[in-house]
């Protein structure tokens, strides 16, 4: 869809069009149940929080300013709910204190994954890490925020994003190691 056009429906949300929001939804919709799917592990839950960001969208749609691409607006508006549901799950999170994690320097990463291992059970070893280093790890290599960002979304330092998504990338070669072992 050309950005004109996005941005035609996008005005037309905010006069409270239900035509141009179903065509927002239809055109948006699969790629954000995907992204509540990488947080959220329950297809039926998934799809609610996917609707109830919408809804969310939908009513703060003025906020929408343009200076990202709607999709981009719209993805961490569905983090956040997906966040927010975990959290309300009152899931055990262990917290850090940021002065006595040391980092691990991501430019000498040498970060590859087999080619013959198949991506469900890359999801599945993912959805085996720590809840923290598995949030970050979602964020920086599923859905490609950089540290900044993910610090903001998780209401962490970007230190603590750093060093989680090192320990979660260090975790997650060993669990893909051991079921390329038993295998």
């Amino acid at each position: 869809m050309n950005k004109n056009l996005q941005f035609e429906l996008i005005d037309k949300c905010k006069n409270n069009e239900a035509r141009a929001q179903l065509e927002l939804y239809d055109l948006y919709c699969k790629a954000m149940y995907n992204t509540a799917c990488n947080f959220i592990k329950d297809d039926v839950i998934a799809q609610d929080i996917m609707q109830e960001a919408f809804i969310k969208a939908f009513k703060k749609i003025e906020t929408f300013n343009g200076k990202s691409s709607f999709g981009a607006w719209l993805k961490r508006i569905v983090i956040n709910q997906s966040l927010d549901w975990l959290k309300k799950q009152k899931l055990d999170l262990v917290e850090m204190n940021d002065e006595i994690i040391s980092i691990i320097d991501d430019t000498n990463d040498d970060w590859e994954i087999d080619s013959k291992r198949d991506m469900n059970m890359i999801f599945n070893c993912i959805e085996q890490l720590p809840q923290k280093c598995k949030n970050v790890v979602k964020l920086c290599l599923l859905e490609g925020y950089d540290h900044q960002e993910v610090a903001q979304i998780l209401q962490i330092s970007e230190v603590a994003s750093r060093s989680q998504l090192s320990r979660g990338k260090i975790r997650l070669k060993e669990l893909l190691n051991n079921v390329h072992h038993e295998n």
